[in-house]
């Protein structure tokens, strides 16, 4: 919900935040599209980026923006992960609202409005819109097809496109300033799952998220098989972590990948005894394989992306289930982390 905290006439400020690293090639497109964005009448926006030690030129580039442009601050990311990044553009924010950005993602040019006219329109704690994804190449576009294919997510709302109601998380988000009084910044000992940490610590103190279909953005997701294989361990990895701090997932369907890699590994310590298990596991995921590809492959509307989707899908899972144990394992041992579950994947 939306107070009237201005007085009459006075300029209501949103505050744009946004972690960065090593950015050089789309800091000025981001910038440029969300120094554009078309407010409501009223409205004055700040743009505050938290560089995680750039050593590409983006950090040159930032300083040449704010130069130019009072409303963009640039801050310090010396930890050089998400969460921290994310805390210093809140410690600095001065908007009464606060809208989440992402260099890697084009939004609409009505993207803020349209998140604030949601937050008047619903009363809600957090509001954003469906995660949708648009990749390039030839592997980025079946990782993007996979990406929105309810049969490899497990039925998310985060990717229904027409879907408006209640979620258990939104994509990027929006939040009034008193909501983050609230409940708080973002968990600083996550790597990953920062953002699903948050709704769900929001959700607990009876909070609401809204996802609209007006709010407008496009994702773009990993480009290569190594890549999005390295993003998806690092979100099971941290996944534990956030079920011993809350005692409970985000979702449930964030666990089934975990389950199915248990399964494979428990069927094949059975092997030497019994070959039937494996055997018919592998091949009802075989199975599962092919007909999610040619289900996700119609849903996008392209079938060149059919031949790479099984390994994609398998990437999703195996990669998301096999991080999660590591993580898991890790955390009972009390050990820290590695830097395959630490460092940016990008």
């Amino acid at each position: 919900m939306l107070p009237n905290l201005a007085e009459p006439g006075t300029p209501r400020l949103v505050s744009l935040i946004v972690p960065c690293r090593n950015e050089r090639g789309h800091i000025d497109a981001f910038c440029d599209a969300a120094l554009a964005q078309q407010l409501p009448e009223g409205w004055t926006l700040e743009l505050l980026v938290a560089d995680g030690a750039s050593d590409d030129g983006t950090r040159a580039a930032l300083g040449a923006r704010a130069a130019s442009d009072a409303r963009v601050t640039v801050l310090d990311n010396p930890r050089r992960i998400v969460s921290t990044g994310l805390n210093a553009c809140l410690a600095r924010a001065r908007g009464e609202v606060v809208v989440r950005m992402d260099v890697h993602t084009a939004f609409a040019p009505d993207y803020v409005a349209e998140c604030l006219a949601a937050l008047t329109r619903v009363h809600a704690d957090n509001v954003g819109g469906p995660w949708v994804a648009r990749g390039e190449g030839a592997w980025g576009r079946a990782i993007a097809a996979a990406f929105q294919c309810r049969w490899v997510v497990g039925g998310a709302r985060s990717r229904d496109l027409t879907y408006e109601g209640t979620v258990d998380t939104v994509y990027l988000g929006c939040w009034p300033r008193a909501t983050l009084a609230r409940v708080g910044g973002f968990d600083e000992t996550l790597v990953r799952n920062q953002d699903d940490e948050h709704n769900l610590r929001l959700r607990l103190a009876g909070g609401r998220i809204w996802q609209s279909a007006r709010i407008r953005s496009w994702y773009r997701p990993r480009g290569s098989l190594r890549q999005l294989f390295a993003q998806q361990q690092q979100y099971g990895y941290w996944r534990p972590f956030v079920l011993r701090k809350h005692g409970q997932p985000g979702s449930v369907r964030q666990l089934v990948p975990m389950i199915f890699v248990a399964g494979c590994a428990g069927c094949a310590m059975a092997w030497p005894w019994f070959h039937a298990p494996l055997v018919l596991l592998l091949a009802a995921y075989l199975a599962y394989l092919l007909g999610a590809s040619v289900v996700a492959a119609r849903q996008a509307g392209a079938w060149a992306p059919a031949p790479r989707l099984p390994a994609v899908i398998a990437a999703y899972h195996l990669g998301y289930g096999i991080g999660g144990w590591r993580g898991l394992w890790d955390m009972l041992r009390g050990r820290a982390s590695g830097a395959a579950f630490t460092r940016l994947t990008r």
